[in-house]
C-alpha cells in the first residue's frame, strides 16, 4: 500500500497540533463505516473554523503538490468544507480552482443533480475526504464524478485511518496529510 505523505513543514505541524487539541477524542465510538474505534477525530471542528480552515487548504495543497487538477470535492458532508478550503488556498496562490459537492443520491427536484457546483465533465478532479477508514465515501464520490465525465487524478484525506488498500485497489493515487501514528493513537 502506498500512501503519499507530505514532508514536514511548520504549517503541517501547526495543523496537527490544532487537530490533536480541538478535534481528537478518546473513548468508544462507532464510525460512519460502522466500525468501532477507541478514538474519534471530528475534523468539522477544524475544517469549519475560521482560524484553521485556511491552514487545512494550504496543507492539503502541499500534500497533493504533484497532482494537476482544477476542481476538488467529494461526498457530502466530510469533504465539503475541506474542498472549499483547498479551493480558496489555490485561488489565493493564483491557481484557478473550483469546488464541488457529491450528494449521496441525486435530487428529485430542481436540476436533479447529484454533483453540485461547477460542472466536472471533462475536468481533472481531486476527490477528498476528511478522514477515511474504509475508503467507501471517497470511492462513492469517485464513481459519481466519473459518471459525470470527470477524470479523477487522485484521492486525498486529512487523516488516513485504513482506506489505503481500498484506494490502491481502485488504482488511484492516495494522499494523506497525517496517519494514526501522527495523531499518537497507534
Amino acid at each position: 500500500m502506498t500512501v503519499n505523505y507530505p514532508a514536514s513543514s511548520p504549517e503541517r505541524t501547526a495543523l496537527l497540533e490544532q487537530i490533536k487539541d480541538k478535534a481528537l477524542f478518546r473513548g468508544e465510538f462507532t464510525l460512519s463505516s460502522g466500525l468501532k474505534a477507541d478514538y474519534y477525530v471530528d475534523l468539522r471542528r477544524i475544517n469549519l473554523a475560521g482560524a484553521t480552515a485556511p491552514l487545512v487548504g494550504r496543507v492539503m495543497l502541499e500534500t497533493v503538490k504533484d497532482l494537476e487538477f482544477d476542481a476538488v470535492g467529494g461526498l457530502t458532508m466530510g469533504a465539503d468544507p475541506m474542498a472549499t478550503a483547498i479551493m480558496y488556498a489555490a485561488v489565493a496562490q493564483g491557481r484557478p480552482m473550483d469546488a464541488f459537492v457529491v450528494r449521496k443520491a441525486g435530487k428529485a427536484h430542481g436540476l436533479q443533480r447529484r454533483i453540485e457546483g461547477p460542472d466536472v465533465a471533462g475536468r481533472r478532479v481531486l476527490v477528498v475526504e476528511d478522514a477515511s477508514t474504509t475508503g467507501n465515501s471517497p470511492l462513492a464520490a469517485v464513481e459519481a464524478v466519473r459518471e459525470a465525465g470527470a477524470e479523477v487524478v487522485g484521492v486525498a484525506c486529512i487523516i488516513e485511518r485504513g482506506a489505503a488498500a481500498a484506494i490502491e485497489a481502485a488504482g488511484l493515487p492516495y494522499y494523506a496529510a497525517y496517519n494514526e501514528e501522527d495523531l499518537g493513537v497507534r
